[in-house]
């Protein structure tokens, strides 16, 4: 049986050079593309723990000891109960002299107004005593209420950058009775159990109530489900 042999020929044709054009194009702008988001979110990272780091030497820095000048102060504290009534306690207030104020290499200057402590967890960050988007990268905020360690209801702001190791990344693994400890700029320090935690939507700030029957409370509140939601977790002073 005679067998043939037929050779094939690929043709180049236009059209199969301008598809081979297109796919070079195509690649090498999805290569781009990835070394673009790649280096965005490198450099994201690396601003992120730049911006984070002033907290620690914020920590480094400042003391809350009791040595220093202090002037003292009676005054009187009136407190809201469960139902609304005004509970008036007396209080010593000690205001210190600038010790919890905090100057960066920058320039900037941040005054604290408590350290956080969360043992459990190992979260451990000064407290700035104001709130901004600015602020927020640097460290954990006072959101609202009184004073750190006094009657009322003293609520934290932090981020939780999606649940990476800094600022409040790891809140969502406490648990009801875990300890968080607080010192305030006259340095005494108090210990807080969580008592209750739970999500709620961005517009609900029922958490930032006043109404502590007289207690000292604490609210920690960083993004839940991508920043869609909000974290709870309620804290009350062992000894209040």
């Amino acid at each position: 049986m005679n067998q043939i042999l037929v050779s094939k020929k690929v043709y180049v044709t236009p059209k199969l050079k301008r598809k081979k054009k297109l796919y070079k194009i195509q690649f090498i702008v999805s290569l781009l593309a990835v070394i673009v988001l790649s280096s965005y979110y490198a450099y994201s990272e690396y601003d992120k723990r730049k911006a984070e780091s002033i907290s620690q030497d914020i920590l480094n820095s400042i003391s809350f000891s009791n040595d220093g000048t202090t002037t003292k102060e009676d005054v009187l504290v009136v407190a809201l109960n469960d139902d609304a009534q005004e509970v008036p306690q007396e209080v010593v207030i000690e205001q210190r002299q600038n010790n919890n104020v905090y100057t960066a290499a920058s320039g900037a200057t941040y005054t604290v107004d408590a350290i956080l402590n969360i043992p459990s967890l190992e979260i451990n960050y000064p407290v700035l005593s104001d709130t901004s988007d600015e602020l927020l990268k640097i460290s954990l905020n006072k959101f609202w209420g009184c004073g750190p360690n006094e009657v009322g209801n003293y609520c934290i702001v932090g981020h939780n950058y999606d649940g990476k190791d800094i600022m409040f990344g790891k809140l969502n693994r406490i648990k009801n009775g875990d300890i968080v400890e607080l010192e305030d700029y006259t340095g005494r320090k108090i210990e807080y159990k969580v008592y209750n935690i739970f999500i709620v939507d961005p517009t609900d700030v029922a958490c930032t109530s006043q109404l502590t029957n007289g207690k000292r409370e604490m609210t920690l509140i960083t993004c839940a489900e991508g920043g869609r939601r909000r974290l709870i977790v309620k804290c009350r002073a062992v000894n209040s």
